[in-house]
């Protein structure tokens, strides 16, 4: 177990060995609640992450399930300790955030708040931290067909609570953002905002505090099939503690299985090495920040 792990993390290594040991034993929820004389709700919520498990459950469990290592059962087990720590409630646990955003966006927030890395890719918008509240608010305002006003406002709390979180992680966090060329021609919120928006974005890049890459309309890259997603590194090893967000038409989902995170990481790579450096993007983001000043000043020369 890594030194100085929190108890969000602890908690998913452990109902992943879980699930996956129960999955390699042939063993269905029912069949594991049946023999534990549990509940089928509390398998549930144990391998879900909603509860933690306490040790003493966790011993009959990995006997059951077969994990007789003893290097392996005593690292589950100081995991499960650590997941039961009592934390401070974070923000996003209040009732009202509960109410207003998705259980799959809740999970992707606690992530957020642990991750070593975050890689962004997106063809259509700013990634969701990296949105000043401007943009924030004009993007959300494009799904007033979906999203009620209460919603929106909640929502749009939510997105700069986030943002500084993993804006006060800057430097030890690392974020890799590789956006579509039409994500900086799209000036949601309008001319203003929108500048407002690539100037931060500029700032951070030139900096060294995000690294960000443009995919070219010029460029023949293999996007993904699934466009827009979040991709999530709670440790530094190669280990698979990995998680991917991402919004599928009117929902989300955030998924943890090895074979889709690895997948996605493979194809984020190949795409990452095909799209402009760093240098041209930061240089284009710059000529657009020309442009858009230029569209102002006009706007404002009396008539």
């Amino acid at each position: 177990m890594p030194e100085g792990d929190s108890p969000t993390v602890a908690r998913r290594r452990v109902r992943l060995a879980i699930r996956e040991a129960r999955e390699a034993a042939n063993l269905t929820q029912n069949q594991v609640a049946e023999e534990m004389e549990w509940s089928l709700s509390k398998v549930i919520r144990i391998e879900n992450g909603d509860v933690t498990i306490a040790p003493n459950d966790l011993r009959p469990l990995l006997t059951l399930l077969e994990i007789r290592d003893k290097t392996v059962v005593a690292g589950l087990l100081v995991d499960a300790r650590i997941a039961r720590t009592r934390q401070r409630q974070a923000w996003y646990q209040a009732q009202e955030y509960r109410e207003h955003l998705t259980p799959a966006l809740l999970r992707l927030i606690e992530y957020e708040a642990e991750a070593v890395a975050i890689r962004y890719y997106q063809i259509y918008f700013m990634p969701g931290p990296l949105q000043t509240p401007g943009y924030a608010k004009a993007n959300l305002a494009k799904f007033d067909d979906d999203l009620s006003p209460e919603q929106q406002r909640f929502r749009a709390e939510a997105r700069r609570l986030r943002r500084e979180t993993v804006y006060s992680r800057l430097g030890s966090l690392k974020i890799y953002a590789l956006l579509d060329e039409s994500v900086f021609w799209r000036p949601l919120g309008g001319p203003e905002i929108f500048a407002a928006q690539l100037r931060e974005l500029h700032e951070l890049a030139s900096k060294g505090l995000i690294k960000i890459r443009m995919v070219p309309f010029a460029v023949d890259a293999p996007l993904t099939n699934n466009a827009t997603f979040d991709l999530l590194s709670l440790s530094a090893d190669s280990d698979g503690s990995e998680v991917l967000y991402r919004e599928v038409g009117f929902t989300d989902e955030l998924l943890e299985d090895k074979s889709t995170t690895s997948r996605h990481h493979i194809r984020y790579d190949k795409i990452w090495h095909e799209a402009a450096t760093e240098e041209d993007t930061i240089s284009f983001i710059r000529s657009r920040i020309l442009e858009l000043e230029k569209q102002t000043r006009h706007r404002r020369v009396p008539q």
